[in-house]
C-alpha cells in the first residue's frame, strides 16, 4: 500500500494495516516488528497515532463523572499506546539508521508533533480533571506511588503552561513548535558533519597507530568506497585513539579540528544561529511562566532544585580540576622538551603526550591494556555482574526468532535466576556505521508496569565501536570499556523496574545517571578481572602487575577528564541563566571559558555547535551538570560497597542497591531513596577522594 493511500485511511483502519501501529506479536509478550519497518509507513503512522491518542484524551476530558484516580489518571496513563509503538521505530530511524529520506520526514513532522503535545498539555478540561484529583478528598487515600503519579502529572501540566491565559498559551505553543524544528535541524547538522567530514590517510601516514586500529580504519575506508585508504571517521571512538597514538602531529591537528568543529564550519550546516534562536525562545517561554531564566525552570524538579546549588557543586570542584591540568601539562611539556620536539603543548597534543606520561609515571601502556579488553568478553562480564547483583541470567535468542533492524544487532533473553521467569529482552547494537549517531546510549522499547497486567521489558544498548576485520576480536580502550558498563547500567535500571504506572518509569535527570555511573565500578572487581579480562590471543588473564598499574593510575588524567566535562556543564548553565538577547554563541563560549580560566591546552568536551545534549532536545539543557551531581552519589555509594564485608558483591548491599536505587525508578523521591540505601545524604568529599583532588574546607 502506498503512503498516500495509507494517509487517506481512518486512524482505526490504519491500526489494522500499518505495521508501525500494529500491536506487537510473536514471542516474549510481543516484540517490535523491526523486519517490517518501511519508511513510507512512518508519516501516516505518526498522523494516525496522534489522532488516536487525541481521541482518547478527549474522551477522558469529556467525562461527566466526578474526577478520580481511576477514571482520569489511569486512562491518561493508558492513552497513546499505538503512538508509543510508532515512536519505537521513529527512534531507530533517528538514532541507529538515519537517512536523508528520514530526515525530510523528521523535519516535516517535528512541528506537527509539537502541536500534538501542546493540544494535550493545553486541554483545559483535562487539566481541570487532573487538578480535581489532586485537590479532591480521594487523594489522601491513594497509595504513595499513586500520589506521586498524580503530582508528577499535575506539575508537568503546570510547568508546561496549563495555567496561562489564552494569549500566553498560544505563544507558548508557537514557541514549542519553533523549538521542535530547531532541535531537529541542530541534530541533523551535527550528523551531517559526522558522516561527511572524514579524514582519509595513506599507508605512509600511519605512524604510531596500533595494528588493530589500522585495520579498523582500512575497513571504514573500504565501506566508504575508498579501498586501500584509511579513514578516521568523525566520531569520538575514532578520533580518540588517533590523537592518542598518531606520531603525525599535523594530522593530529587536522583530526582534532575536524572533530571539535562539528556544526561550526560556517556553511549551511553551521549551528551557531540555531543556538541563538533556541536560547531566545527557551528564555521567552519560561518568562511566560514567571521564571527569571530557563535554568530556574529546568532545575525546579531536579535534585539540585536551583541553578545556584548546581553552580556550587561545579565550582567546588573546578579549581582542583584546572590546577591538576596545569600539573598534567607540565609533565607532558617536560617529555616533549626531553625528546627535543620543540613544541608547546596544544589541544591536539594532550592525548598523545598524556599517553607518554602514563607510560613514564605508571609504566602503563593503553594499547597493552587494550589487548585484554575484548568486546565479547566484556559483554559476558556485564552479564556476570548482573547475575550476581540482580539475579538476572542472559541467554542468546536464536537468530531470526526475534526481528532486528540491522544484522549487527543481537538479542538476549533476560530471566530471573531464581524463578526462571522471563524479565525481558536485551538488544545490543554495538558498531559504528553511516547513519548512526555517535556516542553510546541506552533506550527501552517497552517498560515494566503492573497497572494493566504485568509487562516484561525490552531494553537496548547502542555503541559505536569500530568493527575489525572479519574473524578478529574487537578490542576497545579502557574508557570505552567503562562506557560499555555505564550504558548497561541504564539497561539494568529498566530491567529492574517494579513500578505500577508508566509515568514512574521516567527519571530525574541528575539522578538517573547515578545508577549507570555506579555500575562502572564493577569493571575492576576481582571476579571480572580474573575471568573476563583475558588476552585476545593467549587467553591468559590480565597480569596482576598490569592490574596494579591500572589501579595506581586510576586518578591519572583526572584534570583533563574533569575539566573538559565541567567546562561543558558550566557553559550550559551559563547559557541558560543569562539574558540571551542578541547572543553570539561563538563569542559567548570563548568569553565564558576565559572568565572561568579554562586552560588553553584542552577544549570543552562538547563545544556549543555540536552540544547535542542541550541543543538537539531539552533532556539535558541546563542539566549537563547532572553527571557531576550523579558522580557525588556514585563515589559515596561506591565507598559503601568497598567498606561492606563482602565488598562489591556483598549480598546485603546488593539487595539494598536493587530495592532502593534501581527498582523504584521514579516512584519515590530520589533523595529519600538514596537515604534509604546509605542511611544519610551523599557527601562531596567522596568524589574528591575518588579523583585524587584535595578536599575543600568544611567537607
Amino acid at each position: 500500500m502506498t503512503a498516500s493511500a495509507q494517509e487517506e485511511m481512518t486512524p482505526m483502519a490504519q491500526a489494522d494495516t500499518n505495521p508501525l501501529l500494529a500491536e506487537w506479536t510473536g514471542p516474549y509478550e510481543g516484540v517490535p516488528a523491526f523486519d517490517e519497518m518501511q519508511l513510507d509507513a512512518l508519516k501516516p503512522a505518526l498522523e494516525a497515532g496522534m489522532a488516536m491518542q487525541l481521541a482518547e484524551i478527549d474522551e477522558i476530558a469529556a467525562s461527566t463523572e466526578p474526577a478520580t484516580f481511576e477514571n482520569t489518571i489511569v486512562p491518561l496513563e493508558r492513552a497513546g499506546r499505538e503512538l508509543d509503538r510508532v515512536f519505537t521505530y521513529y527512534g531507530i530511524w533517528s538514532s541507529n539508521m538515519s537517512s536523508p529520506e528520514f530526515r525530510e520526514i523528521q523535519q516535516e513532522m517535528a512541528p506537527k508533533l509539537s502541536e500534538f503535545s501542546t493540544r494535550i498539555s493545553q486541554n483545559e478540561a483535562l487539566f481541570e480533571r487532573i487538578k480535581a484529583v489532586r485537590e479532591g478528598d480521594g487523594y489522601a487515600d491513594l497509595r504513595d506511588d499513586q500520589k506521586r503519579v498524580v503530582d508528577l502529572t499535575y506539575d508537568g501540566f503546570v510547568r508546561n503552561g496549563a495555567e496561562l491565559d489564552a494569549e500566553g498559551k498560544a505563544r507558548y505553543a508557537e514557541i514549542n513548535k519553533q523549538l521542535s524544528v530547531l532541535h531537529t535541524d541542530f541534530s541533523n547538522n551535527v550528523l551531517h558533519d559526522e558522516e561527511y567530514y572524514v579524514t582519509y590517510l595513506t599507508g605512509d601516514q600511519l605512524g604510531g597507530l596500533p595494528d588493530s586500529f589500522v585495520r579498523s580504519m582500512a575497513a571504514a575506508a573500504e565501506e566508504r568506497g575508498r579501498p586501500g585508504d584509511y579513514a578516521v571517521t568523525n566520531t569520538r571512538s575514532s578520533m580518540d585513539p588517533f590523537l592518542t597514538f598518531s606520531t603525525e602531529r599535523d594530522l593530529r591537528e587536522t583530526v582534532w579540528r575536524t572533530y571539535y568543529n562539528r556544526g561550526d564550519n560556517d556553511d549551511e550546516y553551521d549551528n551557531n544561529d540555531i543556538i541563538a534562536k533556541i536560547l531566545q525562545l527557551r528564555n521567552e517561554r519560561v518568562g511566560l511562566l514567571g521564571y527569571d531564566n530557563y535554568a530556574q525552570w529546568r532545575l525546579e524538579d531536579r535534585m539540585a532544585k536551583t541553578p545556584e546549588q548546581a553552580y556550587d557543586l561545579m565550582l567546588a570542584v573546578w579549581p582542583a580540576a584546572i590546577a591538576r591540568v596545569e600539573e598534567e601539562v607540565a609533565d607532558m611539556q617536560a617529555i616533549a622538551d626531553e625528546e627535543g620536539a620543540d613544541i608547546t603543548i596544544e589541544p591536539w597534543d594532550y592525548r598523545f603526550y598524556s599517553e607518554k606520561v602514563r607510560k613514564a609515571k605508571y609504566d602503563l601502556d593503553s594499547d597493552e591494556v587494550k589487548q585484554y579488553l575484548q568486546l565479547d568478553k566484556l559483554r559476558e562480564a556485564m552479564f556476570f555482574v548482573a547475575g550476581e547483583l540482580f539475579g538476572f541470567d542472559f541467554t542468546p535468542v536464536e537468530e531470526g526468532s526475534v526481528p532486528v533492524f540491522h544484522p549487527d544487532v543481537k538479542v538476549w533473553e533476560v530471566t530471573n535466576r531464581e524463578t526462571g521467569e522471563n524479565v525481558g529482552l536485551w538488544y545490543l547494537d554495538p558498531f559504528a556505521r553511516q547513519g548512526k549517531r555517535s556516542g553510546a546510549w541506552a533506550t527501552s522499547y517497552r517498560s515494566y508496569t503492573t497497572y494493566d497486567g504485568e509487562t516484561n521489558v525490552l531494553a537496548s544498548n547502542n555503541s559505536n565501536f569500530i568493527e575489525g576485520a572479519e574473524g578478529e576480536p574487537v578490542l576497545i580502550s579502557w574508557d570505552d570499556a567503562e562506557t560499555f558498563f555505564h550504558e548497561f547500567g541504564h539497561a539494568l535500571h529498566y530491567l529492574s523496574s517494579n513500578v505500577a504506572y508508566p509515568t514512574l518509569n521516567g527519571g530525574v535527570r541528575d539522578y538517573t545517571e547515578f545508577q549507570s555511573q555506579l555500575l562502572e565500578r564493577w569493571l575492576l572487581t576481582e571476579p571480572v578481572i580474573e575471568t573476563y579480562l583475558v588476552h585476545h590471543e593467549t587467553g591468559e588473564p590480565i597480569p596482576d602487575d598490569l592490574v596494579a598499574k591500572i589501579k595506581n593510575a586510576a586518578t591519572f588524567n583526572q584534570g583533563f577528564a574533569t575539566t573538559e566535562y565541567l567546562a561543558s556543564a558550566l557553559v550550559d548553565m551559563k547559557y541558560h541563566t543569562v539574558d540571551p538577547t542578541g547572543i553570539d554563541p561563538d563569542a559567548f563560549e570563548r568569553e565564558t571559558l576565559e572568565e572561568l580560566g579554562m586552560p588553553d591546552e584542552l577544549p570543552m568536551r562538547h563545544r556549543s555547535p555540536h552540544f547535542g545534549h542541550i541543543f538537539s532536545g531539552e533532556g539535558y539543557s541546563a542539566g549537563y551538570y547532572g553527571y557531576m551531581w550523579a558522580e557525588v552519589l556514585t563515589a559515596d555509594a561506591a565507598e559503601a560497597f568497598a567498606d561492606a564485608p563482602g565488598g562489591y558483591y556483598d549480598a546485603d548491599m546488593a539487595k539494598k542497591l536493587v530495592e532502593y536505587l534501581f527498582a523504584p525508578r521514579n516512584s519515590m523521591d530520589p533523595a529519600e531513596a538514596y537515604r534509604l540505601f546509605r542511611g544519610r545524604d551523599a557527601r562531596v568529599d567522596a568524589l574528591m577522594r575518588d579523583r585524587g583532588f584535595p578536599i575543600p574546607d568544611g567537607e
